[in-house]
């Protein structure tokens, strides 16, 4: 019987472990892209979500995820994160950033899409580098409209 019990509550244990709902360090220069299986390599473009039950797909560029997205249900996300580009490996809400499309910016995927902290950033890159400033929203009926 004492058997039954232990086997019962490791296998709880693995269960409740396995399926922790956060996101996990991205592994530049070894990871893949979950979209495109390019190698993530850079820290400024990087993205990923978690889904409610804690699996985790990382991508190398923000169009990747946004594509994803695309075919996706996102009632399933419970976490989605991008590389604020002005502090390379630093993710942040997808949600809450503020984007730039900028031809004078390169991405991994080439839509030439970057994510910042602010909007204040956001304008701040604008005014170097020339582009669109959009919201997460906006992003999203941008990308679905192309």
């Amino acid at each position: 019987m004492k058997k039954v019990i232990l086997t019962a509550f490791v296998a709880l244990l693995c269960v409740l472990v396995s399926c922790k709902v956060e996101p996990a360090q991205i592994n530049f220069g070894t990871d893949a892209c979950h979209f495109c299986k390019m190698t993530i390599v850079d820290e400024q473009h990087a993205a990923q979500y978690v889904t409610k039950k804690g699996k985790q797909f990382k991508y190398d560029a923000i169009e990747c995820l946004v594509n994803e997205l695309a075919e996706t249900t996102p009632d399933n996300i419970a976490i989605s994160l991008v590389s604020d580009y002005n502090s390379p490996g630093t993710m942040t809400s997808a949600i809450d950033a503020v984007y730039l499309i900028s031809p004078e910016i390169k991405s991994p995927m080439g839509a030439n899409l970057s994510a910042f902290l602010t909007e204040k950033d956001a304008l701040t890159a604008k005014g170097d580098f020339e582009g669109n400033v959009y919201s997460w929203n906006e992003l999203l009926k941008k990308f679905d409209a192309e």
